[in-house]
């Protein structure tokens, strides 16, 4: 990666590792700050969970609020679109403002979505409680990763981090399944409502465990744009948008899927979504040596696997026993992209973590907006069967984009 031009951030900005000056954390942790850590966590995976529940139960809110399934959609859509626009702004926003604050902001933010969306009398109130949804992911995601360092210093400071973003993936895998199952047990409102009181309890938790954390410095949006004059990591970004984008056009839809193609219950597809979330879960951290051996290879690879098993998934819809093996093949696939996504823009950009982060965030949120909004079109024009097909052939086509960095590596 000799040809790889460097990123030189501004002084001023935040960096991951050193803490701030005099604020140095104590060599070996405490229990209040890894306390703090999985606060932090905590708050990781009620965000992640609150964006992708309403897939469980997109045709419950459908039916109640009369609107088509496409329309439905736009619950995964807004939130996206909403997150890549507020990750670069609350980064660059935030300014001097200490982490705790912004935090906590953020977690209360999901709080609101939550209860609005529990009370909203139309469709419309709830896109605007997914707009509060977005903010909190973005600036959630532009901020946090680095807090683990800060918090635990540069020894602990891994573990924290994996901790944090172990939320992410908690949150990731077991939103989908959360939504169709207690979408269907107690229905979609009173789902929100319990969402809502785990994210205010996951607020007071970090209020009591979590110390001040002043701000290190200052992001500019100079900063931010540095990250796309690195050749590897434009490759990278754009690879990652296109493999999202395929990833959420289907899942997106994959409760209708199930019930109305593959003739599937909603007991077996709750059970089967566990088995997704689960698989989800083992690819990430199963799939970390094979990473480690070859990201390129890792990605490519895996993101043309689960393309092709997007691709067959509707001329085989009448086999349930090879739909399940395919959607839970799906979610042990999709688990070792993401690692390698990040594992790759890491790679592409080591001197300025933090920017690199907010941009594959800004990337990866809008190309969940543009993969629901594809989805809405494509299922209400021309139907479920087509809608994997293409979203299969969008997937294979970010590997052959993640191909073209090779030379780089």
């Amino acid at each position: 990666m000799t040809d790889r031009p460097s990123i030189e951030i501004h002084p001023s900005s935040e960096t991951i590792t050193p803490p701030a000056p005099g604020d140095a954390p104590p060599a070996k942790p405490s229990t209040r700050t890894w306390l703090g850590v999985v606060s932090l966590a905590l708050g990781a995976t009620v965000i992640v969970m609150t964006e992708f529940i309403p897939v469980g139960f997109l045709p419950n809110v459908a039916a109640d609020l009369n609107v088509t399934l496409g329309t439905a959609g736009l619950m995964v859509l807004v939130p996206g679109l909403s997150a890549a626009i507020a990750a670069p702004l609350v980064i660059v926003g935030a300014g001097r403002l200490d982490r705790r604050r912004l935090v906590v902001a953020l977690g209360f933010s999901v709080f609101l979505s939550n209860a609005i969306a529990f009370v909203a009398p139309n469709f419309a109130v709830i896109l605007l409680s997914r707009v509060f949804l977005g903010v909190a992911i973005g600036g959630f995601w532009a901020v946090v990763p680095s807090l683990g360092f800060r918090l635990s210093g540069p020894e602990a400071g891994p573990r924290a981090t994996s901790v944090i973003v172990a939320g992410l993936s908690a949150g990731t895998v077991i939103g989908l399944p959360a939504g169709q199952f207690f979408g269907n047990l107690i229905g979609w409102r009173p789902t929100f409502a319990g969402v809502a009181g785990v994210a205010l309890l996951t607020v007071i938790a970090q209020l009591a465990v979590l110390p001040r954390i002043p701000a290190v410095g200052r992001m500019t949006f100079t900063d931010l744009g540095r990250v796309f004059r690195v050749p590897l990591g434009r490759t990278i970004l754009i690879a990652a948008g296109v493999a999202t984008t395929g990833q959420f056009a289907a899942s997106t839809f994959v409760t209708p899927f199930l019930l109305r193609n593959a003739h599937l219950g909603s007991d077996v597809v709750s059970v089967l979504f566990l088995g997704y979330g689960g698989a989800g879960i083992a690819g990430t951290l199963l799939g970390s040596a094979f990473v480690a051996r070859n990201r390129i290879r890792a990605f490519a690879s895996v993101a043309a696997a689960f393309g092709v098993a997007l691709m067959v998934l509707p001329p085989l819809a009448g086999h349930p026993i090879i739909v399940g093996v395919l959607c839970v093949g799906w979610g042990v696939m999709w688990g070792v992209v993401v690692l390698a996504l990040q594992t790759l823009m890491l790679t592409a950009t080591p001197d300025a973590p933090e920017a690199s982060s907010a941009m594959l965030i800004t990337i990866s949120q809008l190309a969940i907006a543009v993969g629901s909004a594809l989805g809405g079109v494509l299922v209400d024009s021309a139907g479920l069967a087509f809608l994997f097909v293409i979203s299969g052939i969008v997937a294979v086509a970010s590997a052959l984009f993640g191909l073209l960095a090779r030379p780089a590596t």
